[in-house]
């Protein structure tokens, strides 16, 4: 956003009653048109938001963005479904909204992580159409750089398989994954397939894959994360996450030092345009304080862990590095047509609902 044109057009809703609210902010995304962005206090409250909305509203295209299914610095990752749902969501956001009805649900604790800048995004897609020579060895570089997960049989987005010349892959954001048909290096058919069965259930004249991780492994990537790496620490000594990523590897909790892969990270705001409305869930703002007091608290407790043990086991990057204080959180909301839901009645802005 151009700091220069910001206005302040953050209000309450007042007359919107869970339930109800989805109905309210269904007639609103359909009268402006473009995206919204409905940001739940939470995982249920987001999941009954969904609910009511596609009862109400069927016609507005619906991206579900949802947090990590893991704890703030933990050793784990998040799961290969739950990426690939968010790098789905930000894919199509990053190649633009269009001016139709489109509404992100969203939680306080997804909507204040920090994820690529858009410009990885968009660069990190592949593209292929029926009739093209196709370098299977180079698609196979991309799966794993982009954070595709190798399986016998696929059967979750995310992963792929490669057995002579036919390849399988469960793309982000697709419905069914998707069998390559190879003649030699050219790409013979594109077909859809039921993963249960294995049986096909449709053709595609081209295919567009988009990155299950966001952390992307390039030659780029890898040395900025390893220069970010020594300026941050020193020696990296034991670290067994140092020596994965230097050798292009994956391994559990990489997500976790996102910020030393890119120049910059971006919030899910940036994705949106500049005249898209914000919803704000009733006691989200609270659930944000509650958020970023449990994310400070296990920076705290690694940082304890990393000062009595010593090692490189329990380093880890400050919190705003990854995720979104107050103060930002502020400054991501600040210029936009911020609307939040409250079920109480009074004020300019009351939808009237009892």
């Amino acid at each position: 956003m151009d700091g220069a044109a910001l206005t302040r057009d953050d209000q309450a809703l007042n007359g919107a009653p869970e339930g109800l609210d989805a109905l309210i902010v269904a007639q609103r995304v359909r009268a402006a048109g473009g995206a919204a962005v409905m940001v739940a206090r939470d995982y249920q409250r987001a999941v009954s938001f969904t609910q009511a909305l596609d009862f109400f509203a069927k016609d507005i295209a619906v991206i579900q963005f949802p947090a990590w299914d893991c704890l703030p610095y933990d050793r784990l990752s998040p799961s290969a479904a739950v990426s690939a749902q968010r790098m789905a969501a930000l894919t199509r956001l990053a190649r633009g909204a269009g001016d139709k009805p489109l509404l992100v649900i969203a939680t306080v604790a997804s909507a204040a992580q920090r994820v690529p800048p858009r410009s990885i995004t968009l660069a990190a897609g592949f593209e292929t159409r029926v009739g093209r020579d196709l370098d299977t060895q180079g698609l196979e570089t991309y799966f794993a750089a982009n954070g595709y997960v190798r399986a016998s049989t696929v059967s979750e987005r995310g992963e792929y398989a490669v057995r002579g010349g036919v390849i399988d892959v469960f793309p982000p954001g697709f419905e069914e994954p998707v069998r390559l048909d190879m003649f030699g290096s050219e790409l013979e058919s594109i077909r859809t397939f039921d993963p249960a069965t294995q049986r096909s259930t449709g053709q595609r004249e081209a295919v567009s894959l988009a990155p299950v991780s966001e952390a992307l492994l390039s030659a780029v990537t890898i040395s900025r994360f390893r220069t970010g790496y020594l300026q941050r620490f020193g020696a990296a000594g034991d670290d067994m996450m140092y020596a994965a990523v230097s050798e292009g590897a994956r391994r559990q909790g990489l997500e976790q030092w996102l910020p030393l892969f890119y120049e910059r990270l971006e919030t899910l705001f940036d994705y949106l345009p500049d005249t898209a409305q914000v919803f704000i869930d009733h006691q989200a703002e609270g659930a944000r304080a509650e958020r970023w007091s449990l994310v400070a608290d296990a920076y705290a407790a690694r940082r304890e862990a990393s000062q009595a043990k010593g090692g490189a086991a329990h380093r880890a990057l400050p919190p705003a590095e990854l995720y979104l204080d107050e103060g930002d959180w502020n400054s991501a909301l600040a210029g936009r047509a911020v609307r939040r839901l409250s079920p109480f009645h009074g004020g300019a802005d009351d939808a009237g609902g009892r």
